[in-house]
């Protein structure tokens, strides 16, 4: 069993968007988050339940991103 301390995670959420022009041709659109959270040593962590959190919190973003984007085009 390893003996490492988890002392911070790390989350990075990814997206490509092709969007059509009005003239006939495509744009590419990449969005990206990352978000990093320090553990604290001095309370009970379940890493399992922030790591789940965390990717939400990325993916969330990410989804605004892309959500904006196609909103802009439309």
């Amino acid at each position: 069993m390893s003996k490492a301390v988890t002392t911070s995670i790390k989350a990075t959420s990814r997206a490509s968007i092709k969007i059509r022009t009005k003239n006939g041709g495509e744009n590419y659109y990449t969005v990206e988050y990352s978000e990093e959270r320090s553990i604290p040593t001095d309370v009970e962590v379940d890493l399992d339940e922030e790591r789940a959190e965390l990717w939400d919190a990325v993916n969330d973003t990410v989804d605004d991103q892309c959500e904006q984007i196609l909103k802009t085009f439309r």
